[in-house]
């Protein structure tokens, strides 16, 4: 991957533009985002006169501190028709992005040794006209108990966030921890499954089945002119307006890549380079190396439409080398695949979103792994047809009552979506898909109530219900993408290419509930109680299961660690 160094660094090195400004990234949140995205919702299409379209994509996550300032400062203008809660919230987002808000949005803190808290974000802070400097700590502690074991479950996160930026045009982020973990027996399943701790990558065993884990983010990001931005870090991105992404989501573990982000006029084009790992052992050894290319196309067609275009491939080659063709930043990775004569595994799709009358938003993605339409016409259940689809709403105040909010989703993915031949071109990372927690093979139903009953308390509501296929140690149905398709069923001796329906072998039937109540101690602090029913039903008699876990946590600068599967 040295020539992702050298782009980047040629990069810097071009001419200053003295409009170019860049900064960091508000942290992947589904809370945090939960805020600004119902703001977009009510307030995107109200902008000044002779504004010009607003400039947050909310397809492309995460979103940059600036372009959310602008929109919190935006919702300043209707300050008459905010709830108390939503100027509780917008003055939470001014705070959180101060470094890119006008010098009146900004409110001191209460100092502590003069040096500390002396704003309302940050532990320590320090800028000059030419750098902004933050520095938080991170903490989780969070303890429970689950009805399927005996003992407390707990988590244990120590470290700290730093970033700043340099000049306007340089912004670094840094996020460290050291974790301890005892989880609920669901998520071992997983962990014992996949050989890996959900959202993390290498871990240790820890004292009696409990897991010892570092997390480590971090970028740089480089403003190259008014238009054009490029970063090169070790993180996580989200595609799409749902709760889920069936093409990109924050579920695998952080990985390496350079991203370009060119905005002009209504557009957004981002090109995402790669380096992944393409398995994992318990052993001294450098893991062997895959890579992802993507492209994606926004357009904001007025503030309330957005429609999106995508297009991913998956590929490794010998001794860990990049196939530079992929770095066109514009070309149809199809065609390179086929001039090149490989096998590599490439995606495409689009994903679309509508604003309805300032108070409800319609949104979905289609994700298109290989499409047969004699297929498709015959209903026959062939496995070549590989697609997921996702529709969803939400709906902001909900009859009227201010900071109820209600969102439903559907998500459903054809078997063996996902899965390539081996693990260096199917699309999972560090043992973990990419897109849906699930895999693929399933019908998922997802339903979240949010209400915000007075300032610092937040009460969320979720069900969550899918139907999925298991696959066993010895079948493969399609759902696990960690599995080669080439492994299916009849395949050989008969080379059946039909009857594969979604969830129809070993099906299995999960719902999982979540209960959670948050209190805002004070920025970026909380409080959390929250409950989990699961209630599982399927045709192996061994899955079968149900389960309550009741845990409450203490959480300062860090979100919710969700197991949604």
């Amino acid at each position: 991957m040295r020539w992702i160094y050298f782009y980047f660094f040629l990069f810097c090195l071009l001419p200053f533009s003295a409009a170019a400004q860049e900064g960091t990234y508000v942290p992947l949140d589904q809370d945090i985002y939960h805020l600004i995205d119902r703001f977009h919702i009510k307030y995107s299409h109200q902008l000044p006169s002779g504004a010009e379209s607003p400039k947050l994509h909310t397809g492309i996550q995460p979103y940059r501190r600036q372009d959310v300032a602008e929109l919190a400062e935006l919702v300043g203008t209707h300050a008459s028709q905010l709830s108390p809660q939503d100027q509780f919230n917008r003055n939470y987002l001014l705070h959180d992005n101060w470094d890119y808000t006008r010098r009146e949005s900004r409110q001191q803190g209460r100092p502590f040794l003069n040096y500390f808290f002396r704003n309302q974000a940050d532990f320590f802070h320090a800028e000059g006209e030419e750098y902004s400097v933050r520095v938080n700590p991170v903490l989780h502690l969070q303890g429970g108990l689950d009805s399927e074991t005996e003992g407390l479950r707990y988590i244990n996160t120590r470290g700290v966030q730093v970033e700043g930026t340099i000049n306007q045009r340089l912004g670094f982020y840094t996020f460290l921890t050291e974790n301890q973990a005892l989880f609920p027996e669901y998520v071992n399943e997983r962990i014992r499954r996949d050989t890996i701790v959900p959202h993390e990558g290498y871990f240790k065993p820890f004292k009696q089945n409990a897991y010892d884990f570092f997390t480590a983010r971090g970028y740089l990001n480089y403003g190259i002119s008014k238009n054009i931005n490029v970063q090169l870090g070790h993180d996580r991105n989200f595609i799409g307006n749902g709760y889920r992404s069936l093409i990109l989501s924050d579920y695998a573990a952080p990985y390496f890549f350079l991203k370009l982000n060119t905005q002009f006029w209504r557009i957004q084009y981002m090109n995402l380079f790669a380096e992944m790992n393409a398995d994992f052992e318990f052993r001294d050894q450098l893991y062997p190396k895959k890579y992802f290319a993507y492209h994606h196309l926004s357009v904001n067609i007025t503030p309330a439409v957005n429609i999106g275009l995508f297009e991913s491939v998956i590929f490794a080659r010998g001794k860990g080398r990049f196939e530079l063709q992929y770095l066109n930043p514009i070309i149809f990775y199809r065609s390179v695949e086929q001039q090149l004569g490989s096998e590599d595994n490439s995606l495409l799709g689009m994903d679309f979103k509508v604003n309805i009358a300032h108070t409800a938003q319609v949104y979905g993605q289609i994700t298109i792994d290989e499409f047969l339409l004699s297929a498709l016409r015959a209903r026959n259940g062939g496995w070549e047809n590989k697609q997921g689809l996702q529709l969803g709403a939400k709906y902001i105040d909900v009859a009227g009552i201010s900071n109820l909010d209600l969102q439903g989703e559907f998500n459903v993915v054809r078997p063996y979506t996902y899965q390539h031949e081996n693990r260096y071109t199917n699309y999972q990372h560090y043992q973990q898909p990419l897109a849906h927690p699930m895999g693929a093979n399933f019908y998922e139903y997802i339903g979240i109530l949010r209400y915000q009953p007075v300032n610092k308390l937040s009460l969320t509501g979720k069900a969550i219900y899918t139907k999925y296929s298991v696959d066993t140690d010895s079948s493969n149905y399609g759902s696990n993408v960690l599995y080669s398709y080439n492994a299916r069923p009849y395949y050989p001796p008969n080379q059946q290419a039909e009857g594969h329906f979604i969830a129809q072998d070993n099906p299995t039937n999960l719902i999982h509930l979540d209960l959670t109540a948050s209190w805002q101690l004070r920025h970026n602090m909380f409080i959390d109680l929250k409950q989990i029913i699961r209630h599982r039903t399927s045709s192996i008699a061994a899955y079968n299961n149900n389960a309550a876990i009741t845990s409450l946590a203490f959480r300062w600068n860090i979100p919710q660690r969700l197991h949604e599967f």
